[in-house]
């Protein structure tokens, strides 16, 4: 069965974790990645709250693989801000690995942030983010499509 970014965004809280940890790491994206928030799982309201989010905060992630780092992709504007290292990692859910999105050394603004993602699909990932310690919501990311706006997310030099 593939999975859509859609069938995450209608996942329950139960669904979210079963398919985080029944998922293979994957390896670590590159470019630029669509992002979807996912919060409030299950509510009906995460389409929405993940369109709105879109709109007005957050688009994404732009990866550096050989780098070790991304950039997050930030306002209608798709600026690129909010650093943070990338590497193989053991998670907080379950213990085994995942790709570790680390801002603790790298941002101070997000310093407290730690996000987790696993590969759930082809070019299709999902995320859980961490907040001092407590996991406080989702996210998915997903190769752009051809074409569109998307392309302009391709400098990968953010700002701190």
């Amino acid at each position: 069965m593939t999975l859509s970014e859609a069938e995450l965004l209608t996942a329950d809280e139960d669904r979210l974790e079963e398919l985080f940890r029944t998922s293979p790491p994957g390896e670590i994206p590159e470019g630029p990645m669509e992002g979807a928030a996912i919060i409030g799982a299950g509510t009906g309201l995460t389409g929405a709250i993940a369109a709105l989010v879109r709109l007005a905060v957050w688009r994404g992630k732009v990866f550096d693989r050989a780098g070790g780092y991304l950039s997050n992709r930030l306002s209608p504007l798709d600026v690129l801000a909010v650093l943070a290292t990338v590497a193989p990692g053991p998670s907080r859910l379950d213990g085994e690995e995942c790709i570790v999105i680390d801002y603790s050394r790298t941002s101070l603004v997000a310093r407290g942030v730690r996000d987790e993602i696993r590969q759930v699909g082809p070019d299709l990932y999902l995320g859980v983010i961490w907040l001092f310690g407590a996991k406080v919501g989702w996210f998915s990311l997903r190769k752009p499509r051809t074409g569109g706006d998307e392309q302009q997310a391709t400098n990968t030099q953010p700002t701190r």
